[in-house]
């Protein structure tokens, strides 16, 4: 046997404790009433996840999931996923059960209104008017400040007419533009009205933060933050509100270093404001990986020539919200079978927060409804939470394969090719050990390990993520 009787109680004992202390998946209830989350709380714990990462959570009106995305007012939550009662109770819930509540945040701008009025005043004369016809309502919802009065106007914004007008990005290199004109559709669409970070903005913004806070809310999702400088990130981000709490940005990037967005936006956002990000860089190795003609060896260690970010800052994934939503990046999209693989990377390896996007089927490709939940996902969300404080060790890899260990932990196979591989590894130099199962999560396969060299076998378009018992 390779370790003694001892060293078995020690290493199941670690197991249990990595899986207690190291559990970290997000799942991303896009688009989810709150009532819908706090009732599948203890179905969300129990199948793993520590942390759900909620659409945004203020006055916005509209039944389109985009509408979420356009504020009016952050002094009250109200719109058609819930108000501030149903947003509390869905983070009581959720906090019973031993999961964090993430909060999706959009800072850069505020709902393009221009279609039925030319101020930017906000939230507007009709809300205001529904608050005041109903106070008692919104009085008991709101979460700081006065709403009879309004809480932006004209000069909280960039591009003022008495500047000149406002102006929509007509370069997305150029990081002036990015960051301080509208982010706009096609002509004539005026945009959305862009935030100018003066004191009181600064000031609502991290009231608003607070507010939620003070609710519970353990992280913060920063929607847009390629199109907000840095500067106003970090003045509404402090570090009081950065306290105790989780904080990461989406910047999408087409690749790591060398490339113009990495380079003009990423890496300065990660050097400046010390916050997470999705790890756009690692998504472009994995879609490079899983093209034709592509090669399983981008994936040995992209970190090491910066096409990945490090591991205490990264959100990984193989889908966001963003890409099968939004045409412009519907490109990205995986093939189902490369998608189910690269999951299987993105949760057997070692690094970062993975975050699992599942939806109402928004996009209408019907791929994400329920993804939280399905037989594949539920086996690698068990193999990641019990290796998790485990190193990784690549054993073997080619064009179509990737084959690596956690440790003495799990081993896991991913096989893009349509042919199936043999894998010999030596178990002595690899420290797997011997008279355990290594079960796979995934089929149910068993290897047992009775010598120094064991087969391992990964079928085509197939991965194995085998952890021992």
């Amino acid at each position: 046997m390779k370790k003694h009787a001892a060293g078995v109680l020690i290493g199941a004992a670690l197991s249990t404790l990595s899986y207690q202390s190291y559990a970290d998946v997000i799942l991303h209830a896009f688009n989810w009433t709150y009532d819908d989350v706090a009732a599948k709380a203890q179905e969300i714990a129990d199948l793993g996840y520590t942390k759900v990462l909620v659409s945004p959570a203020y006055k916005s009106t509209g039944d389109q999931w985009w509408a979420r995305y356009q504020p009016q007012d952050y002094r009250v939550i109200d719109n058609p996923l819930g108000d501030t009662a149903d947003f509390q109770a869905m983070v009581n819930a959720l906090n019973a059960k031993g999961v964090e509540t993430y909060a999706d945040i959009v800072f850069n701008h505020m709902a393009n209104e221009a279609w039925k009025r030319s101020d930017l005043n906000y939230p507007g004369s009709e809300v205001l008017q529904q608050y005041s016809s109903n106070q008692g309502y919104y009085n008991g919802i709101t979460l700081f400040g006065d709403v009879s009065s309004g809480l932006f106007g004209g000069g909280d914004f960039h591009g003022t007419y008495d500047q000149g007008g406002p102006k929509c990005i007509s370069n997305y290199s150029d990081v002036g533009d990015v960051q301080y004109n509208r982010l706009c559709g096609a002509a004539p669409d005026p945009g959305l009205p862009d935030l100018d970070p003066n004191n009181w903005v600064v000031a609502q913004q991290k009231a608003y933060l607070q507010a939620l806070k003070d609710m519970g809310v353990t992280g913060f999702r920063v929607d847009a933050a390629k199109h907000m400088t840095n500067y106003h990130i970090n003045a509404v981000f402090d570090s009081n509100i950065k306290n105790g709490v989780h904080v990461f940005g989406e910047i999408i990037t087409t690749g790591g270093a060398g490339s113009s967005e990495y380079d003009n936006f990423l890496a300065p956002y990660l050097s400046a404001t010390g916050h997470s990000a999705y790890d756009f860089p690692l998504f472009a190795q994995i879609r490079s990986a899983f093209s034709f003609g592509g090669s399983m060896n981008a994936l040995v260690d992209p970190g090491a020539y910066g096409q990945a970010l490090s591991g205490d800052k990264a959100i990984t994934f193989s889908i966001t919200h963003d890409i099968p939503l939004n045409d412009g990046f519907r490109y990205q999209l995986l093939d189902p079978t490369d998608e189910h693989l690269a999951n299987a990377y993105v949760l057997g390896r070692d690094g970062g927060v993975p975050l699992l996007y599942s939806d109402n089927n928004e996009s209408g490709d019907n791929r994400w409804v329920d993804l939280y939940k399905r037989d594949d996902i539920k086996g690698m969300v068990k193999f990641h939470n019990g290796v998790q404080g485990s190193g990784m060790q690549v054993v073997s890899h080619n064009d179509c394969v990737i084959f690596f260990k956690r440790d003495h932990q799990g081993v896991v196979g991913i096989n893009k090719c349509a042919d199936g591989q043999d894998i010999w590894v030596d178990t002595s130099t690899d420290n797997l050990w011997w008279y355990r199962n290594y079960r796979d999560t995934l089929s149910n396969d068993v290897q047992y390990i009775t010598t120094q060299w064991h087969k391992f076998y990964v079928p085509g378009r197939s991965a194995r993520m085998w952890l021992m018992e």
